[in-house]
């Protein structure tokens, strides 16, 4: 699941930085696990709140246009807050909201109206963004300079986790055989009761725990605007369509396992391979990780490199309990290997070559049905796991003075995960959900010539 990254400046301590922030890092890892967890909860409620309701698909993917809209919306007020209150308050807010979304859901299943839930996504959404805002700054703080990409790495990756086990705990809570609408609106209630006082515990933490302070960096005004360079305008539109296609298979996978071409699977067995897509993209990025490092071909690596093979069937064993499954995420594992091999360690040739993969798995889902439909649709998890990071970085570079402005540029983009799934909704209420893949194919494509071509600060370069 994206998760925006903010320009950081420098922090300032009392006692000549010789403080152990540990316990205040274990704490924001925290929030990326739980925005993680929350985030892909939506892939659960869409096939639930659409059979409560009886919603076609398009209405369904308001869901997701409203969550995904708050970004768009509160993105920029949001900083304007920070700004005024400083960054640990605004964790503090960010959390206090988003407890507050949570909490709606269960007046919204009481009187079992379906405006009343996208208000609750809208606020649940709303706290989030701004829990981004003021939390990825001091992930980079926390510690040397040196080691800010190694902490953000690990930070994303239980931002993985948490989509990972999500669709788990969300199936086994809230999916079930039960026919009762009072029944299933009563089935959101617990988990996001849960959730609330979660946060709020969360909360109260930060309000206690002692953080440094964030100096902003000031940069002298140059001329022109971050909209001059093209590289990172291609680069939002490359955020816009990742994030769009990233939500749109996410949200669909449970409905679309359900065909009886495809799967025929009841939404609690098909929200186990909704865990297996988000895996895949946890295991895809801690190849990212390793692969992309100026260190990927030292024996430290190849040995992570093996472990994060290992941990893989381990992985698809605990999600499907199936050791023939298991086996076929392991060879999707091995496959995704490859892809980060054919990047050469280069992210923009990295980038185009999981771009194509994903593509050629959009479209192989599209032609065929049963088995090799289904996973040809769940490894794209896999193929989509460093093109969020790596988008974002090869358009931020060279941008100099304008680098805050275009941050703010790229995070705006995340409404992809607004429209997109939106637009795939209503094709799939025209022609099908399996043809409506066509839409996220599109976006793939796009990604490839981001990383082929796109990304260069002057399209005429070789």
């Amino acid at each position: 699941m994206a998760a925006s990254v903010s320009p950081v400046g420098s922090a300032t301590t009392s006692n000549n930085g010789n403080v152990n922030y540990g316990p205040a890092l274990a704490a924001l890892t925290t929030l990326f696990f739980m925005w993680g967890f929350i985030t892909v909860l939506n892939d659960i409620l869409i096939p639930h709140l659409k059979a409560l309701f009886d919603l076609n698909y398009t209405q369904s993917m308001l869901i997701q246009f409203t969550f995904f809209g708050a970004y768009f919306i509160v993105s920029l007020p949001a900083g304007r807050i920070i700004k005024a209150i400083g960054y640990q308050k605004g964790i503090v807010l960010g959390l206090g909201i988003t407890g507050i979304g949570a909490l709606l859901f269960y007046p919204a299943s009481v009187v079992i109206s379906y405006p009343f839930f996208l208000v609750s996504f809208f606020i649940l959404a709303a706290g989030i963004t701004i829990l981004q805002v003021a939390a990825n700054p001091f992930v980079a703080i926390l510690g040397t300079p040196r080691t800010a990409s190694s902490r953000l790495n690990m930070t994303q990756g239980f931002n993985s986790l948490g989509t990972t086990i999500g669709p788990v705990l969300g199936g086994i809570l809230i999916l079930s055989e039960i026919a009762s609408a009072s029944e299933r609106a009563e089935a959101v209630q617990l988990p996001y009761i849960i959730i609330a006082l979660t946060l709020f515990a969360i909360a109260a933490y930060f309000l206690w725990v002692k953080l440094p302070e964030i100096q902003q960096e000031t940069y002298k005004k140059g001329a022109g605007s971050a909209w001059d360079y093209k590289h990172l305008v291609f680069g939002a539109i490359g955020i816009f369509v990742y994030v769009g296609a990233e939500v749109s298979i996410g949200s669909f996978l449970v409905n679309y396992l359900g065909l009886p071409e495809i799967g025929g699977m009841t939404e609690k067995s098909a929200s186990m391979y909704v865990s297996v897509y988000w895996g895949g993209l946890m295991i895809g990025r801690f190849f990212g990780a390793v692969m992309l490092s100026e260190n990927s071909n030292t024996s430290k690596a190849k040995l992570y490199l093996a472990l994060i093979i290992i941990g893989s069937y381990i992985l698809g064993f605990s999600l499907t309990h199936d050791v023939a499954l298991a086996a076929v995420f392991l060879g999707l594992t091995i496959i995704n290997f490859i892809a980060f091999k054919l990047g050469q360690n280069k992210p923009n040739r990295t980038l185009a070559v999981l771009g194509a993969a994903a593509f050629i798995g959009v479209v192989l889902t599209m032609l065929s049905s049963g088995w090799f439909a289904i996973w040809a649709v769940v490894c794209i998890g896999l193929f989509n796991s460093i093109m969020f990071p790596t988008i974002f970085t090869l358009a931020i570079d060279g941008l100099g003075e304008h680098t805050s402005h275009g941050s703010g540029i790229l995070c705006m983009a995340i409404v992809g995960g607004a429209v997109v799934p939106l637009l795939m909704g209503v094709l799939a209420d025209t022609i099908g959900v399996q043809a409506a893949f066509i839409l996220p194919a599109v976006c793939y494509l796009y990604i490839v010539f981001y990383g082929m071509i796109g990304y260069k600060h002057n399209l005429g370069e070789s």
